[in-house]
C-alpha cells in the first residue's frame, strides 16, 4: 500500500501529518486511513514546514549560501530532517458501503495514502439527480459525478457565492443543462445576458422542454409581451423603492381602476383630493421610468403570464430574456411571472413539480434595502410550497443572515474577499471554519459543496459548458435543430 503521509499528532478536527518525501499533498486533498472498524476519509486545509535542525542552525545554513560562502554544504539526510507537515480534518467514516459521522481519531501513526473507487462506494445516485460537477482532490479531478438529491436541493435553495470570472454562469449553464429534460422540476431563468437560451437549445430536448421568451424574439423565442392588466401594485415590491405616499396610491389606484390602474395612472387621471398631484406626478414619472415599452403593453398578451407558469408547473424550463432592459424593468418581469407562480403553488394542493428561480445579482431583492418582496417570501417560506430560489451573486455578504441560512445548498467557487469568506463559512451546513484559504485558492471551475443534503462539505471540478454539452450530445439520439 502507498502511503503519502503518516499521522504524527494532532487533536479531533486538527490533525497533523508527514508528507511522504517526494510526495506533494495539496489543500484540498482527499485522503484515506484505513481503520479497523471502516475507511475515515480525510481533508487537507493547511501545509506548513517542520523539521528537526534547530531555526537558530537553519538560518545560519541559508547565510553562508545567500553570501556564497557555502554553496556545496548541505544537510546530512535532508529528506528525513526537513519536511512538509499536512493539517487534515476528517470528513465522513466509510462502514460497509455507508458513510457515517466521523467521531473519532483514526490511529496514532496511521498512514494516510490517497482516495481510491472503491473508498466512494456511497456517493450513489439519487433517484432524482441534480450533476454539479466531479468529485475533486485538491486541483484534480475524479470520474466520480457529484449528484445531489434534486428535488430536495432546488425546493431548499441554492446559493452560488462567487467573484467575477470564477464560473457562476458556467456552473449554472451545466446544472440547468442537466436539468432540461427532468420532469420533478421547472426552472424559471431571468437571463440579463441572453446567454442560458442559446447554450440551452443545443440540448438533444430543447424542443419538447425549453421555452425562450425576448423583447426581440429570434428563431425558437417567443415573444416576451406582458399586458398592464397583469400588473399589481405588490408586483413593484423590491422592485423600485416608493414612500408610503406613494405605496398607498398605488394601492388605491388599483382598487378604484381595477385592471385599468396602470392605464389610468400614466394618462394622469385624478383619484380626486385623497391624493396630492405631486405625488400623482411622481408616481406617473416613476412607473413611466419602470414600464418598458418593449415588454409592457397596454393592449394584447393577456395570456402570458398564464402560459408561462403553466409551462413551469409542466416541468419546463423558460428563458426570460431581459438583456436589452433596465434593472427595474427585469426586475419587474420576474416579479410578476414570480407572483403569479408562487399564488397559484399556494393555491393548490400538492408541490409537485418542484420550481426554481434562477435570479442573478441576488442581494438587488434579497438584501435589506429591497424590503419584503416575493423573493424574500419565497426564501424564507418557498419549500412549504415546492418554490425555490437559485440565488447567484458576487456579494453574499449583503444578503440577510436569516435569509442565508435559508439557501441550504451553497455551491462555493473562489473568493478573494475575506468579508464574503466569512459570511459563507458563518452560514454553511457544514463546519467551513478551516477552509478559508481553500475558498480564496479555489480556481476557475472548482467548488465546495456545502448542503443539507450531503454528508461533507463536497470539493468538486465543473466541467466546461461547451465541452460537456459536447459529449452529451455526441451520446446523444438523433433529433431536429432547435431554431
Amino acid at each position: 500500500m502507498e502511503f503519502v503521509g503518516q499521522i504524527v499528532s494532532g487533536a479531533f478536527g486538527e490533525i497533523l501529518a508527514r508528507q511522504k518525501s517526494g510526495e506533494e499533498l495539496e489543500i484540498g486533498e482527499l485522503l484515506a486511513c484505513d481503520e479497523p472498524n471502516g475507511i475515515q476519509l480525510l481533508q487537507v486545509y493547511d501545509l506548513e514546514y517542520g523539521s528537526q535542525i534547530q531555526p537558530e542552525t537553519i538560518e545560519l545554513m541559508s547565510g553562508l549560501r545567500l553570501e556564497g560562502k557555502g554553496e556545496k554544504t548541505s544537510f546530512f539526510e535532508e529528506e528525513l530532517r526537513h519536511y512538509v507537515l499536512a493539517k487534515v480534518k476528517g470528513l465522513v467514516t466509510v462502514r460497509g458501503g455507508k458513510a457515517v459521522s466521523t467521531k473519532t481519531l483514526p490511529k496514532f501513526f496511521n498512514g494516510l495514502r490517497r482516495i481510491r473507487d472503491a473508498d466512494l462506494s456511497f456517493l450513489d445516485k439519487p433517484e432524482k439527480p441534480l450533476f454539479l460537477g466531479r468529485l475533486r482532490s485538491g486541483s484534480k479531478a475524479i470520474d466520480k459525478r457529484i449528484e445531489l438529491d434534486g428535488e430536495k436541493v432546488l425546493s431548499h435553495h441554492v446559493l452560488v457565492p462567487a467573484t467575477t470570472g470564477r464560473g457562476k454562469s458556467n456552473l449554472v449553464k451545466v446544472m440547468l443543462y442537466e436539468l432540461l429534460d427532468k420532469d420533478y422540476c421547472g426552472v424559471l431563468v431571468m437571463d440579463p445576458h441572453n446567454e442560458y437560451h442559446k447554450s440551452l437549445k443545443k440540448h438533444a430536448k430543447a424542443g419538447e422542454w425549453l421555452k425562450s421568451y425576448s423583447p426581440n424574439p429570434e428563431g425558437g423565442q417567443v415573444s416576451l409581451r406582458v399586458n398592464y392588466a397583469a400588473l399589481k401594485p405588490w408586483h413593484f415590491n423590491g422592485v423600485m423603492p416608493f414612500s408610503e405616499a406613494q405605496q398607498q396610491t398605488l394601492h388605491l389606484a388599483y382598487k378604484t381602476w381595477e385592471k385599468d390602474w396602470i392605464t389610468r395612472l400614466l394618462a394622469g387621471d385624478s383619484l380626486g383630493d385623497k391624493v396630492q398631484d405631486v405625488t400623482l406626478n411622481v408616481l406617473q414619472r416613476k412607473l413611466g421610468l419602470i414600464l418598458d415599452g418593449r415588454v409592457f403593453v397596454k393592449n394584447g398578451s393577456e395570456t402570458i403570464v398564464d402560459d408561462v407558469t403553466g409551462h413551469l408547473l409542466d416541468s419546463k424550463k423558460v428563458v426570460i430574456d431581459t438583456s436589452r432592459l433596465g434593472s427595474e424593468a427585469e426586475l419587474l418581469v420576474a416579479s410578476v411571472f414570480t407572483n403569479a407562480l408562487f399564488n397559484r403553488r399556494k393555491a393548490a394542493q400538492t408541490d409537485k413539480p418542484v420550481v426554481s428561480i434562477v435570479l442573478e445579482e441576488a442581494p438587488r431583492v434579497l438584501s435589506e434595502a429591497a424590503g419584503a418582496n416575493v423573493f424574500s417570501s419565497i426564501a424564507r417560506e418557498g419549500r412549504k410550497f415546492g418554490v425555490g430560489l437559485i440565488a447567484i451573486t458576487q456579494l453574499a455578504s449583503l444578503i440577510p443572515r436569516e435569509v442565508l441560512a435559508n439557501l441550504n445548498t451553497k455551491i462555493i467557487l473562489g473568493n478573494e474577499m475575506k468579508q464574503e469568506r466569512e459570511a459563507l463559512i458563518a452560514s454553511a451546513s457544514q463546519d467551513l471554519s478551516t477552509d478559508d484559504k481553500a475558498i480564496a485558492a479555489l480556481d476557475k471551475g472548482e467548488a465546495i459543496v456545502s448542503s443539507v443534503f450531503s454528508r461533507f462539505a463536497v470539493p468538486i471540478s465543473i466541467p466546461l459548458f461547451e465541452e460537456h454539452a459536447s459529449a452529451a450530445a455526441a451520446s446523444a439520439p438523433a433529433r431536429k435543430a432547435f431554431v
